[in-house]
């Protein structure tokens, strides 16, 4: 029997499990390490801290798991994208990694901006400058930390950092090189005038692979450390949604996934490049060779109903310790005895400002349309639609762009219920599917080893072995057309106050 093992370096734990080729979860471990913000807006990490989560993890799962060392053929990482690692001649970590969501960059997207205009930058990199991405923090960094940029030989992304401890290699793969910026992402390798026009030396780099690749092997000290064989094979690996994409088999045109965690995405595979020209949506290689995906973000999806349920839903949170149930399961059970449409109340989920498809920092939350009929099942409900219509603004960006949608799979803590499932099948008139696994990342890249292990022959082909579909929803017509008719309403008021929006935040 083959093994095959998934890092996924995230950004409160991480997370490695050890699979069996057929998917099979045969050991898992995890462990959480802190998230620093020194300043408002600024967020960081120590990378020693993933390192140190990685080796205890594979530990545990080596040891957990009894198998035979040499039978464990390959490691795949998965990781939070956008951090910037920054290593010295002596490979010391210079500083702590300024992560994904850290909004210190203003002034150096705006030095972009003058750099390269806005379409010469989604031309090449697919995307308009970005706070949050890469290359505004190694401008950052230029800028107000000189001495620290003097010193810096080696610039790595999170999870490939941890490809360096395993293997000593300095590289990276097309999906998460995708979102520093700095890639062509077009031509997956990075882009010369990029790196010219922001006089980055791309000596500074690491070697780009495809993800399912072979990168390199473990060390003998850290197989020694770990219990693994020395030489098991590291492959590329995937950034933490591409990586999700093919741990849910959206690895073909025609598929997509949505997932509502904290924030909510939908993401498509596509086997062309594709680009909005506006923006508005994020493209990036994918973890299949020779193909790509296209990404739409919603702020505040999970985030809306945690938001609600802590500030005013005490009584259902109590009912739901008394009944030993999740509190999310009992809420669903609310949600569901009420109609569709929330009898005229509508939800705008700005509680974060909005990416896709405003990118507006400065709109925020409404409930529209309450009267006196209405009770907190209703607004639970009005919260969960409105979250839907967002990710449903995402979804016909991607229509738009002429990305054609035959099935979507949920995941995430709110694909696992049924009302949010029906609610997405209708406002996007699909099926929408979950899958048995529920690794996520960890499979996806654990997938991707097995393939850079030629234990299958393709992405697609692995997945079709490793992943099992579970539960389906179909669109119901009458509820259908329904939130047709609220989603353009739900569209219309965010044009309606958009200048408010700006008023609000000036006072």
């Amino acid at each position: 029997m083959n093994y095959l093992i998934g890092i996924d370096v995230g950004t409160s734990a991480t997370k490695t499990v050890l699979f069996e080729e057929g998917g099979r979860v045969v050991a898992s471990s995890s462990m959480e390490y802190p998230l620093y913000q020194p300043e408002n807006g600024w967020a960081e990490q120590r990378p020693e801290d993933w390192r140190e989560a990685v080796l205890k993890t594979l530990s545990q799962v080596v040891k957990e798991s009894g198998v035979i060392k040499e039978d464990i053929r390959g490691i795949g990482i998965s990781g939070q994208m956008h951090g910037l690692v920054m290593l010295d001649e002596n490979n010391e970590v210079i500083r702590p990694s300024i992560i994904w969501c850290d909004q210190r960059t203003g002034a150096e997207v705006e030095d972009m901006l003058k750099i390269m205009p806005r379409e010469a930058w989604i031309r090449i990199t697919a995307n308009p400058p970005l706070t949050g991405w890469t290359a505004a923090k190694i401008l950052w960094v230029r800028k107000n930390e000189p001495d620290h940029y003097r010193r810096c030989r080696h610039i790595l992304l999170p999870k490939d950092y941890i490809r360096y401890i395993l293997t000593g290699v300095y590289a990276t793969e097309v999906s998460d090189a995708s979102g520093m910026q700095l890639l062509d992402v077009a031509k997956r390798c990075w882009s010369e005038e990029v790196l010219h026009k922001l006089d980055i030396d791309p000596k500074l780099l690491g070697s780009v692979f495809e993800s399912c690749e072979v990168t390199g092997t473990l060390l003998p000290e850290i197989a020694a450390q770990t219990g693994l064989f020395a030489g098991t094979k590291v492959v590329g690996g995937a950034g933490d949604n591409a990586a999700a994409a093919v741990g849910t088999g959206v690895v073909r045109d025609g598929t997509a996934f949505t997932t509502i965690g904290t924030s909510g995405v939908v993401f498509a595979h596509s086997s062309q490049i594709t680009i909005d020209p506006k923006g508005r949506v994020h493209t990036c290689c994918c973890a299949v060779p020779g193909a790509w995906h296209v990404m739409g973000v919603t702020q505040g999806a999970g985030l809306s109903l945690k938001w609600f349920k802590d500030n005013f839903c005490q009584d259902y949170i109590e009912e739901a310790q008394r009944q030993g149930v999740d509190v999310y399961d009992l809420i669903n059970r609310k949600v569901a005895r009420v109609k569709a449409g929330s009898d005229k109340l509508l939800y705008l989920p700005y509680l974060m400002g909005e990416r896709t498809p405003h990118l507006d920092p400065d709109c925020r939350g409404v409930f529209f349309g309450l009267s006196a009929i209405h009770t907190k099942d209703h607004m639970l409900r009005a919260v969960m639609e409105g979250v839907s219509y967002s990710l449903s603004d995402c979804n016909d960006i991607l229509k738009e762009m002429g990305i054609k949608v035959g099935q979507m799979m949920a995941c995430g803590g709110g694909g696992k219920s049924p009302v949010w499932r029906q609610m997405l099948a209708d406002m996007y008139d699909c099926e929408v599917k979950t899958v048995e696994q529920t690794e996520g990342p960890a499979l996806g890249v654990a997938i991707l080893a097995g393939v850079g292990c030629r234990i299958y022959e393709s992405v697609e082909a692995a997945c079709d072995v490793m992943i099992t579909e579970d539960k389906s929803a179909g669109p119901e017509a009458g509820q259908a057309e329904l939130y047709k008719k609220y989603h353009s309403l739900y569209k219309k008021l965010y044009e309606d106050l958009k200048d408010s929006y700006k008023q609000l935040a000036s006072l």
